[in-house]
């Protein structure tokens, strides 16, 4: 919104935009990047099923010690019982799926109903279907507002299709196209 004064609205003197006014401002941004969407699984140590949940902040953070991120909502019912394993396995989901992904972020119930996986190296979960997998320690979470960050060291990793990504793009998932 153009001000009387010739500046916008949100904008400093100096020029610099100002910090975002309310959630829905900053839920109006944010979408405007596609995120690749994964599935972290493990094993419950307590029964020894199956866990997991889906994410869409999932980063390479360092290779050299090789590192990756993601971020959980401090909420998750699902993050206590993965970050009790100590050693997660990061599963790249695929463009067609996109019913796993739901599956792993409904709250409740059996997320792996269904759904059909082989052991990684460490003994978790790899999603048939998935990309890649990625076993991984974690090292650190770091609170961030209302989410977790989850930085892990990345012991052990395979890929296992040429496809395109799951990807989370403005309120929808969606397959990413390369130009030639």
């Amino acid at each position: 919104m153009q001000h009387a004064r010739g500046g916008v609205e949100g904008e400093r003197p100096d020029g610099v935009v100002a910090a975002p006014r309310d959630r829905g401002q900053l839920r109006q941004v944010r979408p405007r990047e596609a995120a690749e969407v994964v599935a972290i699984t493990a094993l419950d140590p307590v029964d020894g099923g199956p866990c997991g949940l889906a994410a869409n902040s999932f980063t390479s953070v360092s290779l050299d010690p090789p590192l990756v991120g993601f971020c959980v909502a401090h909420t998750s019912t699902s993050w206590p019982r993965l970050r009790a394993t100590r050693t997660v396995t990061v599963n790249v989901l695929a463009e067609h799926q996109q019913a796993t992904c739901a599956q792993l972020a409904a709250r409740g119930g059996d997320k792996f109903a269904g759904l059909g996986w082989t052991a990684s190296p460490a003994g978790n979960p790899v999603l048939d279907g998935a990309l890649a997998w990625l076993d991984c320690s974690i090292e650190a979470e770091h609170r961030a507002g209302d989410h977790l960050i989850v930085v892990a060291r990345v012991q052990q990793l395979d890929t296992l299709g040429d496809g395109g990504p799951l990807l989370f793009f403005r309120g929808g998932y969606g397959a990413f196209t390369a130009t030639p």
